[in-house]
């Protein structure tokens, strides 16, 4: 970006392209909160049959509009006990930690706004910041539930950073740099050429990563920092209106931030799977728009998996989190990347080659299993007769008939 204003003396073409990054960045966070949001509502509404997200005016769309309106209107409040200027600053800092992810997060080949050579633990490294918001908000509350909510996401991102590191190190070690746009350049081609693909150790780690990056974004059955059934609303109870929904754009930024992580590493970055080349080099201008659309919706299919965990799985207790990350995560994470080092080490390529054209085809065959029968299943049931798992299984009506 800073060859863009190379015609400006030092220092302001960098000050010109630190502008531009900034200005495109929060544009594209502020986007995509919102289309979270209203994904958020749609998503919960047909899992749970609400009437409201799937039926109200075109699409749904009017709600977010409601949303947003009522977000920017709401009295901005503080209580009395609370230490003002923490209060105030909370918020922000939160959402800092977030924005300043999306600098080294490349979302084509060369399209990234600062392209560092350790971006991959950069990105882990201000994520993890967000933390700090949140404590901050929790202790200048002065509302022991805020603190609560704040004291728990602290232990929880803490102990949840160390598998979710190791899981990164895995494809690192594959692709031998922490360049995430060498990672991504590294997978071009077919789709069995993804990291995902390349051994079993990356291909559980991804997955693995995928729990414990849903566990550092703070999202049910991990939301223990909020927890509305025990602590109230957690950390940001007091908070209202406009800082209120910088928290929540925080924590769908975090969700994108991760996620784009998660398609760079394992599964082929901006790269579609189905060109055996680099668009962007054959395509041009259009090879880099293709690659960006690609990206941002592997993105956003692991954003909606994480709202799909989110209506789908109960809310563990702060103990089953913890037991969670340290009893199981952690092992596994470690046996993961011992694993990785001795197949680097040890495996010959051959065998290497058998597994990644395996194990890419039998995803490829689920997949399209999956698709056909979700394809050619009955959008609505007979009176009295339940869908999916519980079809068959006699209900009243049934029993009547």
């Amino acid at each position: 970006m800073k060859e863009l204003f190379s015609f400006l003396p030092a220092p302001f073409d960098l000050v010109a392209a630190c502008l531009v990054i900034g200005v495109i960045v929060v544009s594209f966070v502020a986007a995509t909160a919102s289309i979270f949001v209203w994904l958020e509502r749609k998503v919960s509404g047909r899992m749970q049959d609400r009437l409201g997200p799937t039926r109200l005016g075109l699409f749904g769309l009017p709600q977010m509009v409601a949303d947003a309106i009522k977000l920017l209107v709401k009295e901005d409040t503080a209580p009395d006990v609370a230490d003002k200027f923490l209060f105030k600053l909370a918020p922000y800092l939160a959402f800092c930690a977030s924005f300043v992810a999306f600098v080294s997060l490349p979302f084509g080949k060369d399209v990234v706004g600062n392209n560092l050579d350790v971006a991959a633990f950069f990105i882990l490294a201000v994520l993890s910041s967000e933390v700090f918001g949140v404590v901050l908000a929790g202790y200048a509350s002065g509302s022991k539930w805020s603190l609560f909510g704040g004291i728990r996401e602290a232990a929880q991102v803490v102990s949840y950073e160390v598998p979710r590191s190791m899981c990164v190190l895995i494809p690192v070690i594959v692709a031998g740099t922490l360049n995430l746009n060498t990672i991504g350049q590294q997978q071009a081609g077919f789709f069995w050429q993804w990291h995902l693909f390349h051994d079993p150790f990356t291909f559980v780690a991804f997955f693995i990563f995928f729990i414990v990056a849903t566990a550092s974004c703070k999202r049910a059955p991990f939301d223990l920092a909020e927890a509305e059934s025990e602590l109230v609303a957690g950390f940001h109870t007091e908070y209202s209106g406009l800082r209120w929904s910088f928290f929540f754009m925080a924590e769908y930024a975090s969700m994108f931030a991760v996620s784009g992580a998660a398609a760079i590493l394992f599964l082929g970055g901006w790269h579609s799977g189905l060109l055996p080349w680099e668009p962007s080099e054959h395509l041009g201008y259009f090879g880099h728009a293709l690659n960006v659309l690609v990206f941002i919706g592997k993105g956003w299919f692991l954003v909606f998996l994480m709202m799909w965990m989110r209506w789908s799985l109960p809310r563990l207790r702060i103990d089953q989190v913890m037991m969670t990350c340290l009893k199981y995560f952690l092992p596994i994470s470690c046996v993961l990347l011992l694993g990785v080092c001795v197949w680097e080490l040890y495996v010959p390529s051959a065998v290497g080659s058998v597994w990644r054209y395996a194990c890419a085809f039998v995803c490829l065959a689920f997949v399209l299993g999956l698709a056909f029968r979700l394809l050619t299943a009955p959008l609505t049931m007979p009176r009295g007769e339940l869908p999916g798992a519980w079809a068959g299984v006699a209900t009243p009506l049934m029993k009547a008939k």
